[in-house]
């Protein structure tokens, strides 16, 4: 096969081209690929830097020269006055070839793909304000009309990279029956990100698709009822949706609706941003169309996967002194140690928590070192993490700055735990924390479904998984500055500071399992995984979405007739607590509704208890009674006071919308105060109905709404 791989930058060959880990993930993958036996072309921006390029690596220029207009329709919205409804940036794009370990690279260059040769990628100030905004799209136009002149008539796949800088490929080789377009989610930005639809429209027009390519035109308006505005406006604490105006187009259906194949980075990852279960967006998920886009299309999905440098994970590590590097840099060598090492990204990397979880523990006389790497070329602005330095002199080394992979394999090495509370779940398989694995540091990690595949456990000694667990896992979390991250962090510090004094044995056995975890992430491995998918492709099979696929996303409805005989299918219904679909499989004794409704109300899925005792209602009346009261007796109002009772709640927040303004408003957030018994608060003045966001022990996240005056309804 011909793989013709692209993406806005590929300078994983040299460090010094390097401004994004896509890049390396691009290269490395590229390399296995060819070792593989297959053809492999990648096609990307010069970004101003061809006289780099030239004076480190032998490059061809190529006698390819393309000239037009590049048409960019400008939203009004966004660029105002200062510009015109319309701009035509002239362009001379140019091609040029490095060759390197069976790789062929080209490099295209033009008046905008030039621009910021140090940073590559515009800043989002740019958006209304410069044309340099416009370079991702520049790319994408210049990569199309090349492969499409390069490669003419020429069977291969494209595989592109990241969503946002490839939106227009899908479409603009859909009618070329030479080309595949398998389109890889890099990273979980929200799916719901969208573009003005003109935009888009214009610049398929100008690379020659037909019209009809952009979905979505005759959506139905969205619901506007308070319960959905309320689950809409929280998503901007969560950073997992945002409302857009009716005439955007969103870019995963742009995507998912013309690539032939779908590729993710991880099990997790996939099966995140297939449903977003136990987020705070899954059940407005379920409402917006982009959740039928992605059934329609789940078909196309699999997991090429990723993988951890062949530095760390091939061969034997070099030797490290743990006691000198310790004490370089300050710290007790006798010590448990602990390792953190992440770009500086205090919502995204979960920082604000961890600094506070290191501060309470080292307050409390926990005694372990803490070598902490937030990377940032420009410092860490935030004084709280050099408080707790100057705090804790001779336990917190914390590092901003650049280091080579040896450095990080010194330090690595030489600690025992490694931290990773990676929130917001935009973490989609984390290199890091596989490469602190390999060194044998045992992760304390978030249980992030993109990051799953590493093998951290709630109960990684006395628990069921024991045997192959890795580490310890905290709750996922949405919430930003979050006191629940905080405690479980502090919590399982503790616990690893306990292990590695009073059950060593315990502790090796974790990090062989670590070690041994992270060798498996290979690029070879990676390479054989995308083969596996782009051979069917090839050969013109259809992927078909398996039975075990649809009942992990809870979609019965989709099941072909003859599943419904699987005892599989019976399992699903009782594990989401869905009585509809158990009683095709099995009769709804009353030990089965009550097991349903058990099942349903650990979940906090109040909607399928009470399909529970609707069922038992003329067959089960006692049952139906009791059930009924236990749901109704969740929540009461009382003289201006609400009172919120469910065990294995954690935090119970009561989120008051802005109605006045559906789209943009931000909501009220009153997070009820634990009150012996349950949770509980003041109802805010003028208040409806009430809508509850839940966050259970389990580290899910549901709504409850509460009708107006408080009776909840069995």
């Amino acid at each position: 096969m011909h793989v013709i791989e692209t993406y806005f930058e590929c300078g994983g060959f040299d460090h010094r081209f390097i401004q994004g880990g896509t890049s390396v993930y691009l290269w490395q993958l590229s390399s296995a690929l060819t070792r593989l036996g297959q053809r492999v072309s990648i096609v990307t921006p010069a970004h101003g830097r061809l006289d780099d390029l030239r004076r480190l690596h032998d490059v061809e220029t190529l006698d390819h020269v393309d000239e037009y207009e590049l048409p960019i329709p400008l939203e009004p919205r966004t660029w105002g006055e200062r510009f015109p409804a319309r701009v035509d940036v002239p362009l001379r794009t140019t091609a040029h070839l490095l060759r390197l370990g069976g790789v062929d690279l080209y490099f295209l260059s033009n008046e905008l793909l030039d621009q910021l040769p140090d940073r590559f990628y515009p800043a989002y100030e740019t958006k209304g304000r410069d044309l340099v905004f416009f370079k991702p799209l520049a790319y994408q136009v210049a990569a199309v009309r090349f492969i499409r002149h390069r490669f003419a008539g020429e069977r291969a796949i494209v595989h592109a990279h990241e969503p946002y800088y490839h939106y227009l490929m899908p479409a603009a080789f859909a009618a070329d029956p030479t080309k595949h377009v398998v389109s890889t989610v890099q990273s979980n930005m929200p799916i719901g990100k969208s573009l003005w639809r003109p935009e888009v429209e214009r610049l398929l027009e100008f690379l020659d698709v037909p019209p009809g390519a952009v979905p979505g035109a005759d959506e139905p308006a969205a619901d506007r009822s308070a319960h959905v505005v309320a689950m809409s406006q929280y998503q901007q604490l969560t950073h997992l949706h945002y409302e857009y105006p009716r005439d955007h187009v969103r870019i995963y259906d742009l995507v998912a609706e013309h690539a032939d194949l779908v590729d993710f980075l991880s099990p997790g990852q996939r099966d995140f941003y297939t449903d977003f279960a136990d987020t705070p967006f899954a059940q407005l998920f379920t409402l917006l169309p982009v959740a039928e886009t992605v059934r329609r299309n789940a078909h196309k999905q699999f997991v090429g996967g990723c993988a951890v440098g062949d530095n760390w994970v091939r061969g034997e590590l070099p030797a490290v002194d743990r006691s000198a590097v310790l004490a370089e840099l300050g710290l007790d060598p006798a010590l448990p140690t602990f390792f953190h090492n992440a770009r500086y990204a205090v919502n995204h990397k979960g920082q604000v928590e961890l600094i506070r979880a290191v501060d309470r523990v080292l307050t409390d006389g926990t005694a372990a070192n803490f070598v902490l790497r937030c990377l940032s070329d420009a410092g860490i602005p935030d004084p709280l993490f050099h408080e707790v330095v100057a705090k804790h002199p001779g336990r917190v080394h914390l590092q901003w700055w650049r280091v080579d992979d040896d450095q990080l394999v010194r330090y690595a090495t030489s600690a025992d735990f490694c931290l990773f509370p990676s929130k917001f779940e935009m973490d989609t398989f984390l290199i890091a924390q596989g490469e602190a694995m390999a060194t044998g540091a045992v992760p304390i990690a978030t249980a992030q479904l993109g990051m799953a595949h590493f093998g951290h456990v709630a109960d990684p000694v006395d628990g069921p998984d024991a045997a192959t667990a890795t580490g310890f896992a905290v709750n996922r979390s949405f919430y930003e500055d979050d006191p629940l991250l905080v405690d479980a962090l502090a919590d399982r510090i503790r616990r690893a500071v306990r292990l590695w004094h009073q059950r060593p044995e315990e502790y090796e056995r974790l990090s062989r399992n670590a070690v041994d975890r992270a060798r498996e992430f290979t690029w070879d491995r990676a390479a054989r995984a995308h083969l596996a998918a782009f051979e069917p492709l090839w050969a013109g099979h259809e992927p078909v979405l398996t039975t075990e696929r649809l009942l992990r996303h809870g979609w019965f409805d989709l099941l072909p007739d003859d599943a419904w005989t699987d005892r599989s299918v019976a399992d699903a219904a009782l594990r989401l607590g869905d009585a509809d679909a158990y009683r095709r499989c099995a009769p709804l004794t009353a030990a089965a509704l009550t097991e349903l409704f058990e099942r349903a109300w650990e979940r906090a899925d109040f909607g399928r208890c009470a399909r529970c005792v609707d069922l038992a209602a003329d067959d089960h009346p006692e049952l139906a009674r009791r059930l009924g009261a236990r749901l109704a007796g969740r929540c009461t109002v009382s003289d201006g006071r609400i009172s919120y009772r469910l065990a294995h709640a954690e935090r119970v927040e009561l989120v008051v919308p802005d109605l006045a303004a559906p789209e943009r408003g931000r909501p009220t957030v009153v997070r009820l105060e634990p009150d012996g018994e349950g949770f509980g608060g003041p109802v805010p003045a003028g208040a409806g109905e009430l809508h509850l966001l839940l966050t259970l022990r389990s580290g899910r996240a549901t709504w409850d709404r509460v009708p107006a005056g408080g009776a909840v309804p069995r």
